[in-house]
């Protein structure tokens, strides 16, 4: 049984310099990301370097790490060596490191070398296997316990149980129950899931119809819960129930949120102190909208940017002209209210394919389909038609 299998698991006990634990909790690095055609680490190299600075400043007696270290299962060379470079840098803090493995992360990869890695205060989840790591600080207050869930499907934990799981809820609930957690100390848990009640953004994969959400009570043990998994800080259900969001913006839906590291300090039971540091990044992220005359008039040309054209009429090579001036543009949207609102009006089903098409291509272009190209679209739509028979 699960529970028996957690009882067991090994305890390490560390004793804090000050008199309250004082944290830092960091999330979702993504590290070898992509946005389009452009790389970020040599962004996410600027935004971990500026977050090792505030880690001197603060002087922290933990660094949370809540997932999605890696943006993909299998990452470059590249992003391993970025990561590799940035726990060097953390172990050189004196600070004791959390990490856990998100859904983007190959658990096996991210828990490779733990044993090796806890010699230097870093301590990694492994893979999970009924066992949830616990780590043991001690303080003026008393002890500090902390839990390092990795991200767990309901299939992750069915092999471990007879009980019914059959809801992301199911396991987790299962899970933290089975740690049999003493709630009259202070306790932490890092955890990669999708809390009912957050807001996401659209750099998140999305699980349809919510599939993947955990009801926020399962939590109720823990004075701190540090989160991963959504990319915009924010509290769920509670302030000390909390996702740090990513470091660097990672789409245009989070243009105007300020990214930041969160800091907490544990003082005694009950009692949490939660403020935030904003990070500067080496480009944001903006959304520009407005037709192409007014948004050619903008000088930005260091940031990403998506752009939204309103122009109603046809625009003549809009992405190369856009691009001359946003290097670092990576999306272009058509708004053309009054375009589509009058192709919706024309449509008939009274009329053949063929004129449907060339309809739509007059109103949005501003003229018709040459000899030549009804031609050619006339050859796709026999094509159509035979591989329909």
């Amino acid at each position: 049984m699960l529970t028996e299998r957690v009882n067991k698991c090994k305890i390490n006990v560390y004793y804090l310099k000050g008199e309250k634990m004082k944290f830092i909790h960091i999330s979702d690095l993504h590290i070898g990301k992509r946005l389009n055609e452009y790389s970020l680490i040599k962004e996410q190299e600027h935004i971990l370097g500026e977050i090792i600075n505030i880690i001197n400043k603060e002087a922290p007696d933990c660094v949370l790490i809540a997932g999605d270290v890696y943006d993909k299962s299998v990452p470059s060379a590249e992003a391993v060596s970025v990561l590799d470079k940035f726990l060097g840098l953390l172990a050189a803090t004196n600070a004791k490191i959390f990490m856990i493995s998100g859904n983007h992360d190959s658990a096996e990869r991210i828990a490779y070398g733990t044993e090796a890695f806890k010699r230097q205060g870093i301590y990694i989840s492994p893979v999970f296997d009924g066992t949830v790591s616990k780590v043991e600080l001690r303080d003026e207050y008393g002890k500090v316990n902390i839990y390092l869930l990795p991200f767990i499907k309901p299939a992750h934990v069915k092999r471990y149980t007879d009980d019914e799981i059959e809801t992301y809820t199911d396991a987790v609930s299962f899970v933290i129950k089975s740690l049999n957690v003493n709630e009259s100390e202070r306790n932490v848990i890092l955890a990669h899931q999708f809390v009912t009640g957050a807001e996401r953004t659209e750099s998140e994969e999305v699980n349809v119809g919510g599939l993947d959400n955990v009801e926020g009570y399962v939590f109720a043990p823990f004075d701190y819960v540090a989160l991963g998994h959504i990319h915009r800080s924010q509290a769920v259900g509670r302030e000390t129930m909390r996702y740090s969001g990513t470091p660097l913006k990672y789409s245009a839906s989070e243009a105007k949120d300020e990214k930041s590291v969160i800091i907490g300090k544990l003082k005694e039971k009950g009692t949490v102190e939660i403020t935030h540091v904003p990070l500067v990044p080496m480009r944001d992220y903006v959304d520009i909208k407005g037709k192409l005359e007014e948004v050619l008039k903008s000088e930005n040309k260091t940031d990403f940017v998506r752009i939204t054209l309103t122009d109603e009429e046809a625009v003549v090579d809009a992405y190369g002209k856009l691009k001359e001036n946003y290097p670092y543009m990576t999306e272009l949207v058509f708004e053309r209210r009054r375009a589509v609102a009058s192709i919706r009006e024309g449509f008939s089903i009274d009329k053949s394919p063929m004129e449907q098409f060339s309809d739509f291509y007059t109103k949005i272009n501003g003229r018709s389909l040459t000899d030549e190209q009804k031609a050619t679209v006339n050859e796709i739509f026999d094509m159509l038609k035979e591989g329909q028979e």
